[in-house]
């Protein structure tokens, strides 16, 4: 397809595929000394929706090995289908981010300054269209200098200055972790989308509060105060309509034993409710 092409509907009238779907970014590991790293990236890259790996001069991963052991199900798919390649291809190919835990530089030194947070690289790489590699350096001593300067950009995760170096396995879930909204289309977790119940019923939960707090023997100036209280406190809360629905409940029910109790005490010539002096 050519660049005048990228974009537009094909001639059948569809919409082309999202560019989200086609640019997943693929990870690469630059000489991983132990299996077990690679197998947990793996599992991390399962987690949040990449499959595509590419291993750089590995170690031997055997299926019953250590890899393996800590792959979880990406030892099903992710981890069989790695590729080895070298750094030079990775170079060639992608448009790299390499990562480090080193940020104590300054723009004297370009190989790793400037860097961004994992936040930052996530809203970057939303306008990058190109096949994208996220690379990894060595559990050692990470990725050296002459590579960094042939990455495109540099990714660190911002930790204690006293201790900024992150296990291998854990930088990976970390930052693949803050890019899940490039690579991950639905998650688990149920739709935590508010809808704001209907504004009358609001209004009426506030009137059965005003006749809650009247029932209870507050001077007028202090409901007065109680009920705007009441109002801020409904006005940033956005209660749903199911939770609404239960306040009401439960206030009809109150105002209900107060005014019972009311007529009790008319009934029976004793005091009514204690009336704040």
């Amino acid at each position: 397809m050519s660049g005048d092409e990228e974009g537009e509907a094909d001639a059948t009238g569809d919409e082309p595929e999202p560019a989200q779907s086609r640019r997943k970014p693929v990870v690469v590991v630059v000489e991983p000394e132990t299996p077990g790293n690679v197998g947990t990236i793996a599992r991390a890259m399962k987690n949040f929706g990449l499959t595509d790996l590419k291993l750089v001069n590995p170690p031997e991963i055997a299926e019953d090995g250590e890899a393996y052991g800590f792959a979880g199900h990406a030892r099903e798919d992710v981890l069989p289908n790695a590729d080895e390649v070298s750094f030079d291809e990775v170079v060639a190919n992608y448009h790299t981010v390499g990562t480090t835990a080193i940020t104590g530089e300054d723009d004297r030194s370009h190989e790793r300054y400037p860097f961004k947070t994992p936040v930052e690289l996530r809203e970057s790489l939303k306008t990058v269209d190109a096949p994208t590699a996220i690379v990894f350096g060595r559990e050692g001593r990470g990725l050296n200098n002459e590579e960094l300067s042939r990455l495109d950009e540099v990714c660190s995760i911002p930790a204690d200055e006293d201790y900024p170096v992150l296990n291998l396995g854990q930088a990976a879930t970390v930052l693949l972790y803050e890019l899940r909204d490039l690579t991950v289309d639905e998650t688990q977790q149920p739709d935590t989308e508010v809808t704001r119940a209907p504004e009358a019923d609001v209004e009426r939960f506030h009137e059965f509060y005003g006749e809650f707090l009247a029932a209870t023997g507050q001077r007028e100036h202090v409901r007065d105060k109680n009920e705007l209280l009441m109002r801020r406190l409904l006005g940033r809360a956005h209660p749903t309509e199911r939770e609404i629905h239960t306040l009401l409940g439960t206030f009809r029910k109150a105002n209900a034993k107060l005014e019972h109790a009311d007529h009790l005490a008319a009934k029976y010539d004793e005091p009514p409710y204690p009336t704040e002096r």
